[in-house]
C-alpha cells in the first residue's frame, strides 16, 4: 500500500489510472487489427466504418467517446461502448494493483500481464482464439522479470515454483480435455484456453492457480449466461479470474489452508 503520503498518493493513483487508460485504448486498437488481419506497427489509427484516419482529438481515451458522444467525428457512425469501458477498465485494473504491490517491479511484472491478459480477451471475443503471441510474450515477460521480482527467492526456486503452478494446471486441463474429447466425441476446451492456464500458472504458482481454475469457470458460467450463445470464448474468463487472484488470490489461499 502507498503510505508516504495523501497528496502523493493521490499523484500516484492519477498518473496509474491515465496510464491504464492509455494502455486499454491502445490494445484495444492492437487487439481490433489483429482480429481484422491488419498490421499492427504499421498504419494510423482509423475509424472502422469510413476508415478515415483520427486526428489527436479522436484519440484522448475515455474523454473523446463522451466528447464525440459516442460517434465518428467524420461519417457520424455510432462507436462501440467497448473503446471507452476498456479504457475504464484497464485505468481501475491499473490502480488496483499499484494500491495492492506498490510502486515497484512486481507490479510492473502485473501491469503488463494485465495488458497481455486485455489484449487476448478481446481478440477471443471476436475471433473465438488466442493467438499463440500472447501466450509466448507472457512466458517471456514471466522469464525476463525472474531477476527482479523478488530478492529474497534464487532464480532457481522462482522457476520451481513457476513452472509446478504452469504445469499443475494447465498440464491437468490439457490431460482433463482430452479425457472429455474422447467421451463427448468433440471439442469441450479449446488449445489456446489451456496455454493460457499454463502461462497465468506461472505467475500464480500452484495454490493460486487452482483458485483461478474454479474462479475460471465460476465467471465462465456467468459469461454464458450474458451473452446468451452456443460459443463461449474463455480467454475473457480465465483473464477476469488471474486479474482478481492477483489481487487477494493468496490471501484466499492462506485463509483457506488456516482452517486446517
Amino acid at each position: 500500500m502507498l503510505y508516504i503520503n495523501t497528496g502523493m498518493t493521490i499523484y500516484i493513483v492519477a498518473v496509474t489510472g491515465i496510464l491504464g487508460a492509455v494502455m486499454g485504448s491502445f490494445i484495444n486498437c492492437m487487439a481490433w487489427r489483429i482480429a481484422h488481419k491488419e498490421s499492427v506497427l504499421r498504419g494510423r489509427s482509423h475509424c472502422t466504418a469510413c476508415g478515415h484516419v483520427l486526428g489527436p482529438v479522436d484519440l484522448v481515451p475515455i474523454f473523446s467517446y463522451l466528447f464525440l458522444k459516442g460517434r465518428c467525428r467524420y461519417c457520424k457512425e455510432k462507436i462501440s461502448m467497448r473503446y471507452m469501458l476498456t479504457e475504464l477498465l484497464m485505468a481501475v485494473a491499473f490502480i488496483s494493483v499499484v494500491l495492492r504491490y506498490d510502486v515497484s517491479f512486481l507490479s510492473l511484472r502485473y501491469l503488463v500481464l494485465l495488458c497481455i491478459l486485455l489484449g487476448l480477451s478481446l481478440v477471443d471475443l471476436e475471433c473465438y482464439e488466442i493467438p499463440d503471441g500472447f501466450i509466448l510474450t507472457g512466458i517471456a515477460w514471466w522469464i525476463a522479470t525472474l531477476f527482479f521480482v523478488n530478492a529474497e527467492q534464487s532464480i532457481v526456486e522462482q522457476l520451481k515454483q513457476g513452472l509446478f503452478g504452469g504445469i499443475c494446471i494447465g498440464g491437468g486441463m490439457l490431460l482433463l480435455s482430452l479425457l472429455f474429447d474422447k467421451i463427448m466425441k468433440k471439442e469441450s476446451l479449446g488449445g489456446g484456453d489451456i496455454k493460457l492456464f499454463f502461462m497465468v500458472g506461472l505467475y500464480l504458482g500452484a495454490g493460486v492457480s487452482l483458485l483461478n481454475l474454479i474462479m475460471s469457470c465460476v465467471i465462465g458460467i456467468l459469461f454464458a449466461f450474458g451473452l446468451k450463445s452456443k460459443k463461449i470464448p474463455f480467454g475473457p474468463a480465465i483473464s477476469t479470474a488471474t486479474w482478481i487472484s492477483l489481487l487477494i488470490g493468496q490471501n484466499v489461499v492462506n485463509w483457506y489452508i488456516g482452517l486446517f
